[in-house]
């Protein structure tokens, strides 16, 4: 991989990561704390689980990265899924912006020779882009998880995070009225511009 290319990959792996956690958070925004709590069956995961859960991974996986197995021998996964009872939104929100702190921590002083570097994850080897890509499709999946337990606790009060339904169309064409559409940065927010805007009505 030349140069170019390897720092294109990185600079869109921290973007990509920057996205998710943004759409993370917009959907936590619309929860009370109460909701942050609730599992909807014996076997699901609260938020809160996923949360800690998530900031607990990225701490193992993040901290030393280049020199040290990714699962630490002071991670203790399983307490991972277990909230203790004086748990606040704020002691979640916390945490989990100190795991992300250390993802970027980690990612930011990156550079292209670093990519073909081998890191080991329970023992197993990655090259760094493995590594990225691991995590990247983890957290994905996760977040996904978030938004879900955050629409459906909002109902029909859910501030839409994604383009509406029936409306690709007028979405696409509202994209292209804007000098540049939207990246990354400015996906989500677009989204939410054009969700808060009444339909159009060509009849």
């Amino acid at each position: 991989m030349n140069d170019s290319l390897a720092t294109h990959y990185l600079e869109d792996s921290i973007a990509s990561l920057r996205a998710y956690k943004k759409l993370a958070e917009k959907a936590l925004d619309q929860l009370n704390e109460d909701e942050f709590f609730i599992t909807l069956d014996e076997e699901g995961n609260s938020v809160a689980v996923i949360m800690k859960h998530m900031a607990g991974n990225m701490f193992s996986r993040w901290t030393d990265f280049l020199t040290t197995d990714g699962e630490k021998p002071n991670r203790n996964r399983d307490m991972e899924f277990v909230v203790e009872p004086k748990t606040s939104k704020d002691d979640l929100i916390d945490f989990w912006q100190r795991g992300w702190q250390c993802v970027f921590e980690a990612l930011g002083p990156l550079r292209a020779a670093d990519l073909g570097k081998k890191v080991l994850i329970r023992g197993e080897e990655h090259t760094v882009i493995q590594a990225i890509n691991r995590q990247l499709m983890h957290y994905a999946n996760h977040i996904g998880q978030i938004v879900f337990l955050a629409k459906h606790f909002r109902s029909a009060e859910w501030k839409s995070l994604s383009i509406p339904r029936n409306r690709s169309a007028e979405f696409n064409a509202y994209l292209a009225e804007k000098p540049g559409g939207a990246d990354k940065k400015t996906q989500l927010e677009a989204v939410e511009k054009f969700s808060s805007k009444p339909e159009s009505n060509d009849e």
